[in-house]
Protein backbone atom coordinates (compact mmCIF):
# COMPACT_ATOMS: atom_id res chain seq x y z
CA UNK A 1 0.00 0.00 0.00
CA UNK A 2 2.95 2.44 1.02
CA UNK A 3 4.33 2.13 -2.62
CA UNK A 4 0.94 2.88 -4.20
CA UNK A 5 0.97 6.38 -2.47
CA UNK A 6 4.09 6.86 -3.46
CA UNK A 7 3.05 6.67 -7.18
CA UNK A 8 0.04 8.62 -6.36
CA UNK A 9 1.98 11.46 -5.01
CA UNK A 10 4.93 11.43 -7.30
CA UNK A 11 2.15 11.67 -10.14
CA UNK A 12 0.21 14.79 -8.28
CA UNK A 13 3.73 16.20 -7.69
CA UNK A 14 4.38 15.95 -12.16
CA UNK A 15 1.05 17.24 -12.55
CA UNK A 16 1.77 20.03 -10.74
CA UNK A 17 4.81 20.51 -11.80
CA UNK A 18 3.61 21.08 -15.57
CA UNK A 19 0.77 23.32 -14.57
CA UNK A 20 3.37 25.60 -12.56
CA UNK A 21 5.50 25.67 -15.74
CA UNK A 22 2.83 26.40 -18.04
CA UNK A 23 3.04 30.00 -17.99
CA UNK A 24 0.86 32.54 -19.30
CA UNK A 25 2.29 34.55 -22.72
CA UNK A 26 0.42 38.31 -23.08
CA UNK A 27 0.30 38.42 -27.11
CA UNK A 28 0.55 41.95 -26.92
CA UNK A 29 3.66 42.15 -25.40
CA UNK A 30 5.49 39.24 -25.85
CA UNK A 31 8.67 39.23 -27.55
CA UNK A 32 9.70 37.03 -30.53
CA UNK A 33 10.84 34.24 -28.79
CA UNK A 34 8.04 34.44 -25.81
CA UNK A 35 5.58 33.91 -28.94
CA UNK A 36 7.52 30.90 -30.21
CA UNK A 37 6.61 29.47 -27.05
CA UNK A 38 3.23 28.93 -28.44
CA UNK A 39 2.52 25.52 -29.68
CA UNK A 40 2.60 25.86 -33.63
CA UNK A 41 4.01 29.18 -33.90
CA UNK A 42 7.23 29.20 -35.03
CA UNK A 43 9.65 32.31 -36.00
CA UNK A 44 7.76 33.17 -39.21
CA UNK A 45 3.99 33.09 -37.17
CA UNK A 46 6.21 34.84 -34.32
CA UNK A 47 6.82 37.87 -36.79
CA UNK A 48 3.64 37.86 -38.30
CA UNK A 49 2.36 38.28 -35.30
CA UNK A 50 4.59 40.85 -34.48
CA UNK A 51 3.53 42.66 -37.71
CA UNK A 52 0.19 42.21 -36.89
CA UNK A 53 0.44 44.16 -33.52
CA UNK A 54 2.61 47.36 -35.18
CA UNK A 55 -0.05 47.54 -37.93
CA UNK A 56 -3.60 46.91 -36.06
CA UNK A 57 -2.60 47.91 -32.52
CA UNK A 58 -2.80 45.31 -29.54
CA UNK A 59 -4.85 42.80 -29.85
CA UNK A 60 -8.34 43.26 -28.14
CA UNK A 61 -9.08 39.41 -27.05
CA UNK A 62 -7.09 36.43 -27.55
CA UNK A 63 -9.67 35.26 -30.40
CA UNK A 64 -8.42 38.20 -32.53
CA UNK A 65 -4.86 36.33 -32.62
CA UNK A 66 -7.02 33.96 -35.18
CA UNK A 67 -6.88 36.53 -37.71
CA UNK A 68 -3.20 36.96 -38.60
CA UNK A 69 -1.72 35.00 -41.17
CA UNK A 70 -0.60 31.59 -40.61
CA UNK A 71 -2.03 31.52 -37.17
CA UNK A 72 -6.11 30.36 -37.38
CA UNK A 73 -8.13 29.41 -34.53
CA UNK A 74 -6.40 25.60 -34.58
CA UNK A 75 -3.83 27.38 -32.91
CA UNK A 76 -5.84 29.69 -30.47
CA UNK A 77 -7.68 26.77 -29.35
CA UNK A 78 -4.97 24.56 -28.34
CA UNK A 79 -3.24 27.68 -26.68
CA UNK A 80 -5.80 29.43 -25.29
CA UNK A 81 -5.05 29.04 -21.72
CA UNK A 82 -2.14 30.33 -21.70
CA UNK A 83 -2.80 33.25 -23.93
CA UNK A 84 -3.97 36.60 -22.48
CA UNK A 85 -3.98 40.40 -24.03
CA UNK A 86 -3.60 41.78 -20.74
CA UNK A 87 -2.64 41.78 -16.98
Amino acid sequence: MDIVKRIFLALLLSLFCQMAIAETININTADKETLMDIKGVGEKRADAIIAYRKQHGPFKSVEELATVSGVGEAIVEKNRENLTVGE
